[in-house]
């Protein structure tokens, strides 16, 4: 049964919001939540970028049943490895066993703060993939030592490990990615319903492991006032990952989508409250063969109201629609 996920946009609503979302759509009745990891919004409209970690800690605390995940972290540029894989035991242990790791290798807009360069996407596959080999050794409980191309690790160990490590995600985007993520991940991330994506995947080793996809939509009673946030706010989505990982700053995503109109934007993003309209975007990746889909209202302030529609109209809708009583 695909299951429907919630997803808490540290772009767009500060760290008590996303607190308080996340409570209110475990109690409507999400199957699972995933978190964004920035430094920066995508777009100054956005507003926000708290620290994901510490609001993970803060959701872990406040809820009881639905699950976490960081969707994604990139731990080769902000973070070395070591440190995320101690940031995962401890959410784990926290949300006592919710937690997900999902990884990715990074876009430029986040990780750029830190003045290491931006090296291309051969590189920073061959980082990601360094970094998840450190991060499931620490997790084993032992001290580490790693001499690497990228990384070095001086004898570090995690002194609270879980019994049950957290699974980690990669999230992919083309073969490369696909080929990662199928021979060293437990379950794979995309944002694109793309058959292709998940054949590879599957080819590479990830058959019968989870699929996690991800789908922004704009739920208002008063359709032109979500197509208005959506544009306002998420323009950006549609450039691809190969444009979105590249950019450095919120003003290059202003200048690479400003000829994007309102009606491009809702062309790719469901906006209103047709449910027939979520359901239907929603449905190719089911089709395709995703397990579960996280779905991102657009814009903070509408998170209440969008989920007291999904509590009495989307998430009845969606169940009945994918099969899922």
């Amino acid at each position: 049964m695909v299951q429907i996920g919630y997803t808490m946009m540290t772009e767009q609503a500060g760290p008590r919001e996303l607190v308080g979302h996340l409570v209110r759509a475990e109690e409507v009745g999400f199957d699972f939540s995933v978190t964004s990891d920035h430094y920066f919004p995508w777009l100054r409209a956005q507003g926000h970028s708290p620290y994901a970690w510490s609001v993970l800690g803060a959701a872990a605390q406040a809820t009881s049943r639905i699950p976490l995940m960081t969707y994604v972290t990139c731990p080769t540029f902000r973070y070395h490895p070591a440190v995320v894989a101690q940031k995962a035991a401890t959410m784990q242990l926290l949300s006592e066993g919710r937690f997900r790791l999902g990884l990715g290798s990074g876009e430029n807009l986040n990780e750029h703060v830190v003045g290491g360069g931006w090296p291309s996407v051969d590189v920073r596959h061959e980082m990601l993939h360094e970094a998840v080999e450190i991060i499931r050794a620490l997790f084993e409980g032992g001290h580490v030592n790693h001499r690497g191309t990228h990384f070095d690790v001086e004898s570090a160990r995690l002194w609270d490990v879980p019994d049950s490590p957290p699974p980690i995600g990669i999230a992919v985007s083309g073969e490369r990615s696909c080929k990662l993520a199928g021979e060293h991940a437990d379950l794979v991330i995309a944002t694109e319903p793309k058959p292709g994506l998940l054949e590879s995947f599957d080819r590479h080793g990830g058959r019968g492991k989870p699929r996690v996809g991800q789908l922004p939509v704009s739920y208002d009673p008063d359709r032109d006032t979500a197509i208005k946030r959506a544009h306002a706010q998420f323009r950006w989505f549609g450039s691809g990952w190969k444009v979105n990982s590249e950019l450095p700053h919120p003003d290059s995503f202003e200048a690479a989508t400003q000829f994007v109109t309102p009606d491009d934007v809702a062309e790719s993003i469901p906006c209103g409250d047709d449910p027939d309209a979520f359901v239907e975007a929603v449905r190719p990746y089911a089709e395709a063969g995703f397990t579960e889909i996280a779905l991102v209202q657009i814009g903070g302030e509408s998170q209440p109201a969008f989920l007291d529609w999904s509590e009495k109209t989307l998430l009845p809708a969606l169940r009945e629609a994918l099969g899922d009583s």
